[in-house]
């Protein structure tokens, strides 16, 4: 005896469905919708009045996401992702290293940097400390005369003379957060 034909379980099986070229899926969903007892024509679908719509945006790329031409994502053997799991992770490691290295070399130009404007406020017109006047034997200075290379230094009088003024704010190599503010009116 001949053994049943799967055809037709293939046919509507949910498995070999998504093998299909997309217009014959489009043609096998169009077939499964219910229709009403009474009558040939497809039913109403509810209408959405109080829910929110959806983004276009995003049912733009659900669509070539999940389009038929859309290639399958790649599956790596154990051995293949083994492979770039390790590399990747040494790749990040690295990366690790050099940011380390940097935050460390900014660190230390910080502290001297902090270092020399504190002993720059200490230090009086003859560059000699309080505590060096006392070992020394002169007679404290007091008033103006105290950080007064210190109060320079931190002056910002044309800091910006002579500067482009699209340098005027910090330069970005990224798009904002929000691209267009949609909401803004004059």
């Amino acid at each position: 005896m001949k053994p049943p034909s799967t055809a037709l379980l293939r046919a509507f099986s949910p498995i070999y469905s998504q093998t299909l070229p997309w217009a014959a899926r489009g043609c096998l969903a169009q077939q499964a919708q219910p229709k009403a007892s009474f009558s040939s024509t497809e039913q109403r679908q509810k209408r959405n009045k109080g829910q929110q719509k959806r983004d276009p945006r995003i049912k733009l790329i659900r669509y070539h996401l999940q389009h038929g031409l859309t290639p399958r994502p790649l599956r790596f053997s154990r051995t293949r992702y083994l492979r770039h799991w390790t590399i990747h992770r040494a790749w990040q490691l690295h990366q690790r290293q050099i940011k380390h290295a940097q935050e460390q070399t900014l660190e230390r130009q910080y502290n001297s940097m902090r270092d020399a404007c504190e002993a720059l406020r200490l230090i009086d017109n003859h560059g000699l400390t309080a505590e060096d006047r006392v070992r020394l034997g002169e007679p404290p200075e007091e008033g103006k005369e105290m950080g007064r290379l210190f109060r320079i230094a931190m002056l910002k009088n044309g800091v910006w003379d002579g500067v482009p003024i699209e340098y005027g704010r910090i330069q970005t190599d990224s798009p904002p957060r929000e691209g267009w503010n949609h909401g803004w009116t004059r």
